[in-house]
């Protein structure tokens, strides 16, 4: 018996030391107020990497947790009904910045309104006697006694890992106290002889109160915070300068916790010998985005395909970055520049935005691009090799033309845009087919021309030989602003609507037009006509039920939903001998990570014995790397028959 005794308490304490992962650091955080969160979070605030957890203090019946219990440290991170933390940030900044075996974790306990006198041992009795009206259910969730409580949660927590720091947010309560430096000291230097740590392996970084620059009403006890370090050694102050904050001045908002929090991590890992890489490191393993303003330095990428931005703005209170559907916090240093970087972003070009104060406006580091139904920044993220098919290169260029022409279809002047290959102006009495070429939803006739590198991929393609010399027109497709059915309409009818206009003006305006200012050949087998996404459907709506004007179609990602191939524009596949005689070439393409009905409507196509080509651009979703591919497939084929 003795020996199984034995056997079980070496067993247990085995099981014991592999549960303590020296690669789990530990923060314990404290305060009043401004730790303990005021601010309310948002949805990005919940969404957190499992690398970093919080050992709950109390129970959360909201989220599931039980105290005493590590869980996910999605906010909120100290108790039931209250906000955003500067410990949030602090733990995913250390996160990012971390190698990925090391994990982090937050034990979090914090009284709004306090004074720091509650968490030292012999005068916590003492204060709560005094403590106000509002204080005392909330110090009842703590047994009356929040230094027990958190001592109590770290020793739970030195089981699983290793205490690493204190974060201290408080003073707001103890203002103009010129004794609160050797208080702290009393709660720190209990904390590491009750907790059995080392005051050199576990430093005390304590944030500065809302700063002066920003009204705070408490920022003279900044002068008191700053004096800490001279009565414990192993000390940083985090500044809150630049800062923003709630209205009443004693608070930060949440854009302010969430710089707040970056700037103890950096504290952390700079007392870890890490430094958070400097404007001119990180251009040191990066390069400028190809779609940069000239001589702008940011965005940058790296070799992991993650962008970087930065820019000036002191006076803003947040400043975010949204690139492809994602929200970015970006964070300001005490000189008013704000940065970020981003996860790995997919190859090829997206449009982004910089959110200040919640407004969306274009970077003025970028240039820009029309789309999204606005101007916009954007940012190309190279491909290797492969893309040099949207490059240029050492041939022979084209040219691409801003043509101003009168519509009398919508009684206005209109712009176009028409592509003329090199050998246009040496070859004076040779004519070309046309291509005409749609842009999609929210875009205009320049999307082709400077998202999609048109112009490069017929130069390329035109001097290897691979497709024909052309024209391609590029025109407004009436799509510009959001589709927005009106009010008691039937939303297809209302779709059916959308772009319409575009129709006359391409049949009755911009073809003669054409024909009229460029040697174009102006015969139906020497016309083709092709479009992305809204510029698909637009082209099916018009070169389909006009085989006797357009002899090759193609769509790229194009938006046809629900089409009855028996039936639609007037039974054109019914006769599939007669289809296939008239149109040469009919491709339809699309990306694999989009949902657009293209292979289904190709399916259907084939079963009636339409002749149709298919092509899938491997990884890409509806993008512009997925059209440039679909042009660069399409035009060798056309023109040929």
């Amino acid at each position: 018996m003795k020996k199984v005794l034995l056997l079980s308490c070496l067993l247990c304490a085995s099981l014991c030391a592999v549960a303590q992962d020296a690669n789990f650091y530990i923060y314990l955080c404290l305060g009043q107020s401004n730790m303990e969160g005021n601010a309310r979070y948002e949805a990005q605030d919940t969404l957190v990497d499992a690398r970093f957890q919080v050992l709950a203090a109390v129970d959360n019946k909201e989220l599931g947790r039980v105290k005493g219990e590590w869980y996910p440290a999605r906010a909120p991170l100290c108790r039931p009904n209250t906000g955003l933390t500067p410990a949030d940030y602090f733990g995913r900044t250390l996160v990012e910045n971390l190698p990925p075996h090391v994990r982090i974790g937050v034990v979090h306990v914090a009284i709004g309104g306090c004074r720091i006198e509650l968490f030292q041992k012999d005068k916590c009795e003492e204060y709560i006697k005094t403590a106000p009206d509002w204080m005392v259910n909330t110090l009842k969730e703590y047994d009356n006694d929040p230094y027990t409580r958190l001592v109590e949660m770290a020793r739970i927590a030195q089981k699983s890992g290793v205490i690493k720091g204190v974060l201290l947010h408080q003073g707001e309560s103890n203002t103009g106290d010129k004794e609160w430096p050797q208080k702290v000291k009393s709660v720190y230097d209990n904390l590491l002889a009750d907790l059995h740590l080392q005051a050199d392996e576990v430093p005390l970084i304590a944030g500065e109160v809302v700063n002066a620059d920003h009204g705070g009403v408490c920022a003279g006890m900044n002068e008191v915070i700053a004096m800490l370090p001279q009565v414990i050694k192993n000390c940083a102050i985090v500044s809150s300068k630049g800062l923003s904050c709630a209205p009443d001045h004693l608070h930060f908002d949440a854009a302010g916790y969430r710089v707040l929090g970056r700037r103890y991590a950096a504290q952390a890992l700079h007392l870890m010998g890490i430094e958070l890489p400097s404007p001119d490191d990180v251009c040191k393993h990066t390069v400028a985005a190809p779609t940069n303003m000239h001589g702008s330095d940011f965005p940058r990428i790296d070799k992991d395909n993650r962008a970087y931005f930065r820019c000036y703005a002191p006076d803003v209170k947040r400043l975010q970055a949204d690139v492809c559907g994602k929200k970015y916090e970006m964070a300001m240093d005490e000189h008013g520049w704000w940065s970020v970087k981003t996860d790995p972003l997919p190859v090829g070009f997206h449009y982004y935005f910089l959110l200040v104060d919640g407004f969306r406006v274009v970077d003025p580091s970028s240039c820009t691009f029309f789309g999204c139904c606005r101007m916009a920044s954007g940012i190309e993220i190279p491909e290797g090799a492969e893309g040099d098919y949207y490059r240029p290169q050492q041939v022979s260029h084209g040219q691409v033309r801003s043509c101003t022409y009168y519509s009398e279809a919508k009684k206005e002047f209109r712009r176009c845009m028409v592509y003329t290959p090199a050998e246009y102006e040496s070859h004076p009495q040779k004519r070309y087919p046309v291509l005409y070429l749609q842009h999609g939803m929210g875009e205009d006739e320049t999307g082709w021309s400077t998202q999609g590198y048109m112009h490069y991929i017929m130069d390329n393609l035109i001097a290897t030989g691979k497709c024909v010399p052309m024209l391609v027109v590029m025109d407004s497709g009436d799509v510009e602003t959001p589709f927005v059915p009106r009010p008691g309409k039937d939303v297809n009818e209302e779709r059916a609507l959308y772009g319409a206009s575009f129709y006359d003006v391409i049949l009755k305006d911009l073809i003669p037009m054409i024909d009229r200012t460029f040697r174009t050949k102006t015969d139906r087998e020497h016309r083709a006509m092709a479009g992305l996404s809204w510029g698909g459907h637009q082209t099916f709506q018009t070169a389909l039920p006009r085989l006797d004007m357009f002899s090759y179609i193609g769509g790229f990602s194009g938006a046809i939903f629900g089409l009855d191939v028996k039936t639609c524009f007037d039974g054109v596949f019914a006769d599939a001998g007669k289809f296939n005689k008239k149109v040469h070439y009919l491709f339809l393409g699309c990306g694999t990570d989009e949902q657009m009905g293209t292979k289904q409507l190709v399916e259907s196509l084939r079963k009636l014995g339409i002749n149709v080509a298919y092509y899938e651009s491997q990884g890409t979703g509806h993008e512009w790397l997925t059209w440039r591919r679909c042009l660069k497939e399409f035009v060798p084929h056309l023109f040929k028959h």
